[in-house]
């Protein structure tokens, strides 16, 4: 096959095209520029997507013997992936730029690009085990669980997994790490990635009021109505959050306020105890199933609603293009915005990914 090897410049990226080339398919690598000033994204260890990150990849390709590019998609990245995320803020939602960057970039963006150039597929380093059975795509989660990526994979559509390669879901990130140093390749030891690229000290508030300015709200107790206190934008909050608040008194009982919910019309920033933020019921649209068909009736799950987050068991059911589910065992910090990835059970061979939603509202 004719292979289109996305190369981030980490040590992942690398050992996929590597595999992808031992197994005898024809790779080309290429390098996705994301920004027009690349020196405002994150460099060294905090990195993703930088001109340092662009030239550890030719090194990796010009090791590996392929033909290596560097595409420019940075106005796409910030119409699809940065002004989403900056807008979904402040409508008071959650998102995750990852699952966008995924979805919008790599198996959309690229994979178009990809097609039409006559390559079959992209290769990239995710840690998610992907299978196609009789035309239908099976994702499921990596033999690492620590790494594991199918969360930030699961809004890929059908057609999208049919042309993906993920060669590293079998294997841990020690052994990827070996194996690249074996290879000569001298991301080996390169540390990973962390956060948001696009940010570049990491205070996503400060980025986000620079974009959006000063939108004044209360402060409110969610129980009592009082109004607590002032701040400048809901935008600054997430639900389940407990640092910054910005509130001077102590709650009654003495214990941590966190954010309850948001409020963006109002200006509101609703706040409460802990046991406040337990959801027992998620209701979700936009629904994508990577096995083409909707859940048959109500159907016993695992969910999961963060991409380092923990998962629950749960009954979910689709009704036309709203998917409704009860958790079993509740969960917090659950927020409008984010995505939720429904799995099946699977011991051995991987959790299998149902099907993935975007959080609408919550109880």
């Amino acid at each position: 096959m004719r292979v289109l090897a996305a190369m981030s410049g980490g040590v992942d990226s690398a050992v996929a095209a590597a595999r992808a080339v031992a197994e005898g398919h024809d790779v080309v690598g290429v390098h996705l520029a994301l920004s027009a000033k690349p020196g405002t994204l994150r460099t060294g260890s905090r990195g993703c997507c930088t001109v340092e990150d662009a030239h550890d990849a030719r090194r990796a390709a010009d090791i590996l013997g392929i033909p290596f590019y560097v595409w420019d998609f940075a106005e796409r990245f910030t119409e699809e992936v940065v002004e989403t995320f900056v807008g979904e803020y402040a409508a008071g939602r959650t998102p995750n730029p990852c699952v966008t960057c995924n979805e919008k970039i790599k198996f959309e963006a690229l994979l178009d690009k990809a097609m039409a150039l006559g390559f079959d597929a992209v290769c990239t380093g995710h840690y998610a085990r992907l299978s196609v059975v009789d035309g239908v795509p099976e994702l499921r989660r990596s033999a690492d669980e620590d790494k594991d990526q199918s969360y930030v994979l699961a809004s890929l559509t059908p057609e999208q997994l049919r042309h993906a390669m993920f060669p590293l879901g079998g294997s841990r990130k020690p052994d990827v790490r070996e194996e690249a140093a074996e290879r000569g390749l001298s991301v080996a030891s390169k540390p990973d990635s962390h956060d948001i690229c696009f940010i570049p000290d990491g205070d996503t508030k400060k980025f986000l009021e620079k974009r959006l300015g000063e939108r004044p709200g209360d402060l409110v107790d969610a129980e009592t109505g009082a109004v607590l206190g002032k701040h400048t934008g809901v935008h600054g909050f997430t639900v389940g959050q407990r640092k910054g608040l910005g509130i001077d008194a102590p709650a009654a009982d003495g214990k941590p306020r966190y954010v309850l919910s948001l409020e963006p019309v109002s200006g509101a920033v609703k706040v409460g105890s802990a046991t406040e933020l337990a959801v027992s019921h998620i209701a979700a649209d936009r629904p994508i199933w990577p096995g083409e068909h909707p859940l048959a009736g109500p159907a016993e799950c695992v969910v999961q609603v963060r991409a380092h987050g923990g998962t629950a068991p749960a009954v979910a059911e689709a009704v036309g293009d709203e998917v409704t589910i009860e958790l079993r065992e509740p969960l917090r910090g659950v927020a409008p915005g984010q995505v939720v990835v429904l799995y099946r059970e699977d011991s051995g061979a991987g959790d299998l990914v149902l099907g993935s939603a975007k959080i609408a509202s919550t109880a």
